[in-house]
């Protein structure tokens, strides 16, 4: 209760003297910088939105056009052929207002900015031709084709010198429709193995009547979708290949990844979440504010669709009777952290600034110490993200949507990511190697069934002896996006950030930060039941 008293901005009691009103500059202050920091990154989008509206031109070449073509009309050459004139005919603005050479100013703005416009359409045009290329992936190694060549020369000359994360998406060709007649080609290749000689002819001939009847009709609503759409497929995979789903997204559907195998940079636990989630948190600021290299195919010139980063963080994904729902929060200040049964939110910003690495160590060992048991049922809570999707919608509408519950499950799916502080140890370690990795895969894959929050975009298990991971809900991207960022934490941790000599994380810590808050819960008996039933 002292923290929630430290946490009011203002109290004021009446009295029979009057009103006695007390303000807390602390909060105050904590309200200001919090304010100053969203607003930060509101100016950060909006710069990005503008800079990638032009892409592959940049703000900067407006100017340009804008000097070239006053230029031209200095030395009393006509650039617009007329435009400009017309333009100034047809200007809503009085000659009270402007005066002719206002007007004229005011028209070779407007023809500058029309041309600039033009221009930036033009070479996004000339991108997406170019990107339609294929012929490369045909060329022998070391023997490069001149087309091929000139071809990655102009793909270089309009990609710009620091594209920002996004700028390729509106320059990326459309993924093509391809013909009915390949299509069931492929499908009767596909299906030739697995059918005897009459049961293949058969689908032969069934593959013909669909071509001649309702597969033509099917394929001109493809087309009419593809016209407005980026990429045909991508929603509908979205949907009927993982959302739908109604068993469990446990193994089935969401993966892991591994830490260093050799290495483990420290052996003390909360020095190496701490480490992790200051890495992850930094990887997420560079997508914000798009300043990840955009990835392109090994090798190549090629851009990759970066769409699938969007959900990194601040995700989770919320169950339905038919279909689940992926949520999706513009920012969140908090990761959620799961220790012994028990749940935590743990505020990650402190008067607008990501706490360091030393303080996380810091709020980390305070959850380790922490001695409090779990609450009836908390402990195994996590069980219903693993079991079907049907009977976790059911209990998620009736039992968790008001109240305390409701208050606490919004802390989990609402954080950045969710945090495993494992009380085991794992690795590939020991007299028999090879068995601890499967069992440390194991362990990342489905952990006790119960100790993990499968719903949340990606969760990071850190072990009791440092080893860390990371297991992955599949629906919102796939393995290679998780991998990038993956790779980057992992980085970031051994190499930019680093330890002391004793195994803990550098940097300061504020003693003042608040602790950790525990999320509590009122679990009743049915769902604690199901719990059990779920993970015996």
């Amino acid at each position: 209760m002292a923290e929630a008293h430290q946490a009011v901005a203002f109290q004021f009691t009446i009295t029979p003297e009057g009103i006695d009103l007390r303000l807390s500059y602390q909060a105050l202050s904590q309200i200001y910088l919090s304010g100053l920091r969203s607003w930060k990154k509101r100016i950060s989008r909006m710069r990005n939105r503008v800079i990638k509206g032009v892409y592959p031109a940049s703000p900067s070449s407006w100017l340009f056009v804008v000097i070239a073509i006053l230029a031209t009309m200095y030395m009393r050459s006509d650039p617009s052929m007329g435009l400009i004139a017309k333009i100034q005919e047809h200007l809503p603005v009085s000659s009270l207002f402007l005066s002719v050479q206002g007007q004229t100013m005011l028209s070779v703005l407007v023809f500058s900015t029309l041309l600039w416009l033009s221009l930036i359409l033009t070479l996004r045009f000339c991108l997406k031709l170019l990107l339609s290329y294929h012929r490369w992936m045909f060329e022998q190694h070391g023997r490069i084709s001149t087309t091929t060549k000139v071809w990655v020369t102009l793909v270089r000359l309009l990609s710009g010198r620091k594209p920002l994360l996004y700028s390729y998406q509106t320059s990326l060709p459309c993924l093509p429709v391809p013909p009915i007649k390949d299509t069931l080609e492929r499908y009767l290749e596909s299906v030739r193995p697995l059918l005897s000689g009459p049961g293949f002819q058969r689908m032969t001939v069934l593959a013909a009547q669909f071509e001649n009847s309702l597969g033509n009709r099917l394929q001109r609503y493809l087309k009419l979708k593809a016209l407005w759409a980026t990429n045909y497929v991508s929603d509908w995979w979205e949907e009927y290949i993982y959302l739908r789903g109604r068993g469990p997204i446990m193994v089935n559907s969401n993966y892991y990844g591994m830490d260093f195998l050799y290495v483990t940079p420290t052996s003390i636990q909360a020095a190496r979440a701490g480490n992790t989630i200051t890495a992850l948190l930094l990887y997420r600021r560079k997508v914000n504010s798009e300043q990840l290299t955009p990835s392109r195919v090994p090798g190549t010139v090629i851009p990759l669709c970066a769409a699938q980063c969007e959900r990194m963080f601040n995700t989770t994904r919320t169950p339905g009777e038919e279909t689940d729902v992926l949520q999706h929060w513009q920012d969140s200040e908090f990761v959620a952290v799961y220790h012994r049964g028990r749940y935590f939110r743990l505020w990650v910003y402190k008067a607008g600034r990501l706490l360091s690495p030393r303080e996380m160590e810091y709020q980390i060992q305070r959850i380790l110490d922490d001695p409090s048991p779990p609450g009836p049922g908390e402990d195994r809570l996590g069980a219903l993200t693993a079991g079907d999707r049907v009977p976790w919608c059911t209990v998620r509408k009736q039992y968790f949507s008001s109240g305390v519950n409701k208050r606490s499950l919004d802390c989990i799916e609402r954080a950045a990511f969710f945090v495993t502080l494992d009380d085991e140890e794992q690795g590939m370690m020991g007299e028999d190697p090879v068995g601890n990795l499967d069992r440390y895969a194991k362990s990342l894959l489905h952990g006790k069934c119960y100790d993990r929050w499968f719903d949340k975009s990606f969760s990071v298990v850190v072990y009791k002896n440092g080893k860390n991971g990371l297991n992955a809900e599949h629906s919102w991207a796939d393995a290679p996006t998780v991998a990038h960022l993956w790779e980057f934490t992992l980085a970031t941790d051994a190499f930019q950030l680093g330890y002391t000599e004793d195994g803990h994380c550098k940097g300061e810590v504020e003693r003042s930060l608040p602790p950790p808050q525990r999320l509590t819960w009122d679990i009743p008996v049915e769902v604690r039941v199901l719990c059990v039933c779920i993970v015996p």
